[in-house]
């Protein structure tokens, strides 16, 4: 019997790969989400999965709750500036439990990238390469849902604004991703392999006609300077820090970081990644029935 653990077994990513593991006929008793609050993965729990209380930042709880795990989905934390120390306890939690394979959820194109999110990715990798558990890095381009949670705003505007210039975006669904994740878990013999995951490109102006055309409403794309992008986020309440660092990820974009023509993972699938006009397709459809 093989168990299967995932981190952060309550979260977005992390509850989908939980599913996509039943899904594949693992049964309920061999699957352990790790979660801060198990509460809120109770619906996990009436699954039959087994949830664990197991704090990113508590190294005990990691140990205790990787207890009889034999193969690890390490879901990158969601805390920007604590993720290496975060994943560092998972590791060596993973290391004294006797973990036999981590799968962990990287960034695409880290090894070069512009983004202020990749120094913690690579040097996770970097810490992984180093430990004593084999792993297998599957490096993510951003989420579809980064823009189809924002369908609202763009439809009530009649525009998105960014700071992207002509750069593309190889994302994919969340649910693309748990997939993957799951596969590359239940697979043997690709240890220390790197997969760079994402789907078809589209750049914001792209987004911006597909929206037009799901939805009927016209929709255009306000591309601006990147000090320009600063002061239009500020003057919608947000924070200078937190706008300089949302510009700082759109000129990554415009760098080219998060596109890439790799067909990782159409091949982990076995199928073409969920299209950008069905994500649409099903936000509209979501938004419409609330």
């Amino acid at each position: 019997m093989t168990v299967y653990g995932v981190t952060g077994g309550s979260g977005a990513l992390g509850r989908l790969a939980v599913r996509a593991l039943l899904a594949r006929g693992v049964a309920a008793h061999e699957v352990v989400a790790l979660a801060r609050t198990p509460g809120k993965a109770a619906d996990l729990s009436a699954l039959g999965v087994q949830v664990r209380a197991a704090d990113y930042g508590d190294p005990q709880a990691q140990t205790a709750a990787l207890a009889g795990v034999d193969r690890l989905l390490l879901v990158s934390s969601s805390e920007a500036g604590r993720r290496v120390a975060h994943h560092t306890n998972v590791i060596e939690a993973a290391e004294k439990t006797g973990v036999s394979r981590i799968v962990y959820t990287s960034m695409l194109n880290v090894d070069g990238s512009t983004n202020p999110l990749a120094g913690e990715h690579r040097d996770t990798e970097a810490i992984l390469r180093a430990a004593a558990v084999p792993f297998v890095s599957l490096r993510n381009g951003w989420y579809t849902e980064n823009y189809t949670d924002q369908l609202g705003a763009y439809l009530e505007r009649g525009e998105i604004v960014g700071a992207t210039g002509t750069g593309a975006i190889s994302a994919a669904t969340r649910q693309d991703y748990a997939e993957a994740a799951v596969v590359v878990l239940s697979q043997d013999g690709d240890e220390a392999r790197t997969y760079e995951l994402g789907g078809p490109a589209f750049t914001l102006a792209e987004l911006a006609q597909v929206v037009h055309e799901v939805t009927g409403t016209p929709v255009v794309c306000r591309d601006l300077p990147a000090g320009e992008y600063v002061a239009a986020l500020q003057s919608t309440g947000m924070g200078e820090d937190t706008a300089r660092f949302v510009a700082a990820l759109d000129a990554s974009i415009a760098h080219g970081d998060l596109q890439t023509d790799s067909q990782d993972l159409a091949h982990v699938l076995g199928r073409s990644p969920t299209s950008l006009a069905d994500a649409i397709q099903d936000a509209y459809a979501r938004s419409r029935r609330e």
